[in-house]
């Protein structure tokens, strides 16, 4: 079973602009936010923030995988 060529570029476009997106979303986290995320999550253990950036990241993959199907 050989993969189609068309399917394996569309594949690669559509995961590199997944990615982009991803860290343009979590870019503008990051820099709205009055805190370090980075604190709040590793030293501080918030498990709050870590829900909050992982249903945006969820979010983001909703979006990008109906742009997908059309």
């Amino acid at each position: 079973m050989l993969i189609d060529p068309k399917q394996l570029e569309m594949t690669i476009v559509y995961t590199s602009l997944g990615m982009i997106f991803f860290a343009i979303a979590f870019f503008i986290i990051v820099k709205i936010s009055p805190f370090s995320i980075r604190k709040e999550i590793e030293e501080d253990q918030n498990t709050s923030l870590s829900i909050l950036i992982g249903s945006v990241i969820i979010g983001i993959a909703l979006i990008v995988s109906a742009a997908i199907h059309g």
